[in-house]
């Protein structure tokens, strides 16, 4: 894994004695920029990693103003000089570290530096997420039927926002959505239809410590027709910074017994249109240029497949949006399969169909 989220260096002897190998490597590496030989600079490339011996904590220093470095970063970077055929690509190479060290180059829209974009070994930016098994550290866990894998609202949060601002999820269920915005630092809205299921919610996420101080509510309500500018209005705010919808998958599974519940629609066609009318409410509320994520699969019905992810796709584009992305993301073991895989093979093999092993997250900007 690469790089999560981190703050400064503790002040501890450890830390210390980490920022002070930190700045002097940065000084040595400055001096090296006037070397001219290649034999020469490696000889002193490899005196520098000998340095990097001392010291337990990976966490490196925090010269001037960019987050630390990390030994291990630092570590396969100077290797990379060293492997260098010509002295010019080296003196490349290390004018690039050096900018490391020294030089910021933040996203826009989130907390990464693309001066650091190896350290982000964490962050996926393929189209295809495939996931062993469901992350359950911290308060996450996976009783709630339907709730989806804690990995999805991590990814979004990392890739498309920082510490601070603001998620909103019109879907919320147990709370997943909230139990990632604590323990990545983002202030976040759920809204849940159901009193229970809200209750279950605020249960869940209060297991999860509350380390950055941020706002996680629990709003009971519809999102068809809640009123965003009042909601938001009660937090001072006039807008969030993400949007995660993962709606129920039409009638695959019902949530409850409410009329007003899309699990409950009694045709596609019903389904869709109420997704459409969330998807319209919530935009005006979400700043532009940032990203709404449509989390949703397909169905199979009566023989047939329906795909209602990408009938739910063309619900959102109208409400003001651009798609950026289509993810596909797979995930080993559901509750409705578990244990039963031979069954459903089976069903397969005889019904002419494939299991569904995969779902879609539909990545779209607000336009402007």
């Amino acid at each position: 894994m690469g790089r999560k989220d981190g703050g400064s260096v503790e002040s501890t002897p450890e830390g210390d004695a980490n920022r002070e190998i930190g700045c002097n490597v940065l000084e040595q590496l400055r001096q090296l920029t006037s070397v001219d030989d290649i034999t020469e600079l490696r000889d002193r490339l490899g005196a520098i990693l000998s340095s990097l011996s001392d010291g337990r904590n990976d966490i490196l220093s925090e010269c001037g103003e960019t987050p630390p470095l990390t030994k291990s970063s630092l570590i396969r970077d100077i290797g990379q000089i060293m492997r260098s055929r010509t002295i010019e690509r080296a003196r490349y190479y290390l004018d690039r570290l050096i900018r490391e060290f020294t030089e910021s180059r933040k996203m826009g829209i989130s907390d990464i530096d693309l001066n650091r974009w190896k350290e982000y070994g964490d962050i996926i930016t393929d189209s295809l997420w495939l996931f062993k098994g469901r992350d359950r550290s911290g308060a996450h866990n996976g009783k709630y039927w339907g709730n989806f894998v804690p990995q999805i609202p991590y990814q979004l949060m990392r890739r498309f926002t920082k510490r601070g601002e603001w998620v909103l999820d019109p879907f919320l269920g147990s709370g997943t959505t909230l139990i990632e915005c604590r323990r990545q630092e983002r202030n976040g809205i759920g809204v849940e239809l159901d009193q229970e299921i809200a209750r279950i919610a605020v249960q869940n996420i209060e297991k999860e410590k509350n380390t950055g101080n941020v706002v996680t509510a629990v709003v009971k309500g519809d999102s068809t027709s809640i009123d965003y500018a009042e909601l938001l209005g009660k937090f001072g705010i006039p807008s969030v910074q993400l949007v995660i919808m993962h709606p129920p998958y039409w009638d695959i599974i019902r949530f409850s017994n409410d009329e007003r519940d899309l699990s409950n629609s009694p045709s596609a066609e019903h389904f869709l249109s109420r997704l459409s009318q969330i998807s319209r409410n919530v935009a005006p509320f979400l700043d532009e240029g940032r990203y709404l994520a449509l989390v949703i699969g397909d169905k199979y019905s009566g023989g047939e497949w329906i795909p209602l992810g990408f009938m739910a796709m063309n619900q959102v584009l109208p409400a003001g949006f651009r798609l950026k992305s289509i993810v596909v993301k797979n995930f080993d073991t559901t509750r409705g399969k578990m244990n039963r895989k031979e069954l459903w093979r089976y069903r397969a093999l005889a019904g002419g169909f494939y299991v569904f092993k995969h779902e879609y997250v539909f990545l779209f900007t607000r336009k402007g």
